[in-house]
């Protein structure tokens, strides 16, 4: 049977409950660590990140990344969820805080699973959205952020935004 991921690449030791040492046994499906002591079984959820598909113009808006990896490519406004966070109040956030612009959700634009890299998201929700107000001005974890035609894109960083953009 197979075994959980490691959480960060690492296994985990210790209940983060009680601080006893952990066991790996099989529970529903999969190796996972459980506490002898008092009955923990971690499960790990996975990330989950939002994008907002802004057209103007016939024109995309994206935001270049200022972080590793693909630092100095070019995504979809786009970030994690938080706990308890509502997806499409994630994506408006998310745009916000990397465009300054505030944007409505108009639709779901599609669910694409698949992690990408160690940091990424293992499911990442895109949605259709239209500007409301703001002033076009990057910010957050991108440093420069504007539209741009479908027929002459930037390097996109990601497989999930050539994907979305009907590139790849």
């Amino acid at each position: 049977m197979a075994q959980e991921p490691p959480v960060n690449d690492r296994p985990l030791c210790y209940c983060p409950y009680c601080g006893n040492p952990v066991e790996y046994q099989q529970r529903y499906g999969l190796d996972r660590a459980v506490c002898p002591a008092c009955g923990w079984i971690h499960f790990q959820d996975p990330k989950v990140a939002v994008a907002t598909l802004i057209f103007q113009d016939s024109q995309v808006l994206l935001t270049r990344r200022v972080n590793e990896p693909y630092r100095g490519c070019w995504t979809l406004p786009a970030g994690f969820v938080n706990a308890h966070e509502d997806p499409a109040e994630a994506a408006v956030r998310e745009c916000l805080e990397e465009t300054g612009l505030h944007v409505q959700i108009t639709a779901l634009e599609g669910v694409i699973g698949g992690r990408e890299h160690a940091a990424g998201a293992d499911i990442l929700i895109a949605y259709r959205a239209v500007v409301i107000s703001g002033v076009l001005q990057a910010g957050d974890d991108a440093d420069q952020a504007g539209f741009f035609p479908l027929d002459h894109l930037p390097p996109l960083a990601f497989k999930t935004t050539s994907r979305l953009l009907g590139q790849g």
